[in-house]
């Protein structure tokens, strides 16, 4: 018989149906997953063989489960797949607040309700979809938002006391009785909040107001927390923290190869986007090295994280950029270059927090940092370290240095202008103007097509601003390229810059 056309009590029990707990429910499903080789969450990369093997042990003791990691490390994205591990349907008496299970029913509303109709009582079936809740915790959030409190309202339309226990309005906790709980940022609850937990944790029952309630709730309850809560806004209370029984540490990608499947897997592109825009491995490697350096960078704040929300933004702004060129220049398609990049600043500056020294550098400064940053470490993956060839003294060795023709050409006092909305032809012609860099490029990627070496070109560029050999500016819509010693003399003429690109120019 299918459960579905199951409306009655008394067809339930002659189904042979059997309640359980949601605990009892998801380990029992956890147990056929893992025994039949399923993915227990899907899309979850990089937790393989670190934090979803700590989950699946939890669920298997019937934990209550914290995950404590920084920002952006999937800690709600878990809680939510746990719904996959629910049974498709429960059944529950009909009109029920609280989700009754017809066979142990725990509310006033259901015991009455059977009381009066018997195997008569209507039940309807419950999606796992629908079986999960979810509460942000804020400072404002309050006893009765979470467990209840008496409703006057109610009171008076049903010409009740206040002392009936059909008075109460239950709170959100109640209402995701046998279902899946989260409270996110759980150390911003008010600690008298935390403290109202304590018994529902513990015992399963709620109190509210003076009523003696002993109603066994059904829930399993995950909550999340950044460490940095623990001293910058609040804490959760000792007891509440012992009363949960799995605490999980969640981290970011151990690598950049993790990195790229996760932004590929999050990015969201348009079908236009996806026609009109290419981009190469280099490309996505160097944003995605963008938030490991900054993870380590001495500017920003280690204790804040850094969210792997930063490359999947940067990710999008960097096609948007070069889509917006394509437009501007009324191109078919086009691929993203290193100019570009610029476009990925707004995604830098707004989701790093910065210290003291930091601040004094400023947003803008420090994403630029990063930037350059990002763009040296790759560097030395694709050519030459240009600070091992610094260190030849002979001149045998200094023959042997494959940007030097390029150098000397910005040495005679050549300079190379970069407008960010240049078309690709246009630009692949100005790259083709500075000496030796094309014959660079070549000698160590043989089989690149066109633009394949004309973006490796313009990387060179980039690389030896990097590392100090050529000079790199910023100005407005256009980065310039021209010999460092040049341009360093140029300093002393202060009245030739501008304020916006004295501020924008990169000293490396």
């Amino acid at each position: 018989m299918d459960k579905l056309k199951i409306k009655t009590l008394g067809e339930l029990k002659k189904s042979g149906y059997t309640s359980r707990s949601i605990k009892e429910e998801i380990r029992d499903n956890l147990i056929k997953k893992l025994q039949q080789k399923e993915d227990t969450f899907n899309g979850i990369l990089g937790y393989e063989e670190t934090v979803i093997p700590d989950v699946e042990r939890a669920l298997l003791s019937r934990h209550n489960i914290l995950f404590l990691g920084l920002r952006g490390q999937a800690k709600t994205r878990m809680a939510r797949q746990m719904t996959g591990l629910l049974d498709e349907y429960v059944p529950v008496v009909a009109g029920s607040e609280i989700n009754d299970d017809p066979l142990h029913p725990i509310s006033r509303f259901a015991h009455d309700l059977i009381a009066e109709k018997g195997d008569a009582t209507p039940i309807t079936w419950l999606h796992r979809s629908e079986r999960y809740g979810e509460k942000l915790a804020t400072p404002d959030v309050s006893v009765a938002d979470l467990i209840g409190d008496i409703d006057p309202i109610k009171a008076a339309n049903l010409r009740l006391s206040f002392a009936d226990e059909r008075v109460i309005h239950y709170g959100i906790i109640p209402r995701s009785n046998r279902s899946i709980f989260v409270i996110n940022e759980i150390p911003d609850l008010q600690a008298r909040i935390q403290v109202a937990l304590f018994n529902i944790l513990e015992e399963g029952d709620i109190q509210i107001r003076g009523f003696k309630l002993r109603m066994p709730l059904d829930i399993m309850f995950v909550f999340t927390a950044n460490p940095e809560d623990y001293t910058n806004r609040g804490s959760i209370v000792t007891p509440l923290k012992d009363r949960i029984e799995s605490q999980i540490l969640t981290h970011y990608p151990k690598n950049i190869d993790i990195a790229l499947e996760i932004t590929g897997q999050e990015a969201t592109l348009s079908d236009t986007q996806k026609s009109t825009v290419q981009y190469s491995d280099l490309i996505r490697r160097l944003i995605e090295q963008i938030p490991f350096e900054a993870r380590s960078s001495e500017l920003v704040d280690k204790k804040s994280g850094v969210s792997a929300r930063l490359s999947i933004s940067a990710f999008e702004n960097a096609i948007s950029a070069a889509e917006r060129r394509a437009l501007i220049n009324n191109e078919k398609n086009t691929h993203v270059w290193i100019s570009d990049m610029m476009g990925v600043i707004p995604s830098i500056t707004g989701k790093i927090e910065l210290v003291y020294e930091g601040e004094q550098e400023g947003p803008y400064q420090v994403a630029m940092n990063l930037l350059d940053k990002a763009i040296r470490t790759q560097f030395i993956h694709y050519f030459p370290n240009p600070d091992t060839l610094k260190k030849k003294r002979n001149q045998q060795q200094q023959d042997d240095n494959p940007y030097r023709s390029v150098q000397a050409w910005f040495d005679k006092g050549n300079t190379l202008d970069i407008f960010f909305t240049t078309s690709d032809a246009d630009k692949i012609q100005q790259l083709y103007r500075v000496d030796g860099l094309h014959a660079l490029v070549k000698k160590f990627y043989k089989g690149a097509n066109e633009k394949e070496a004309a973006l490796l070109m313009e990387f060179v560029l980039h690389g030896l601003a990097a590392f100090s050999l050529i000079s790199k500016k910023i100005v407005e819509n256009k980065i310039s390229f021209k010999d460092l010693m040049g341009s360093m003399l140029n300093l002393d003429n202060s009245a030739s810059f501008s304020d916006e690109e004295f501020d924008s120019e990169d000293f490396n």
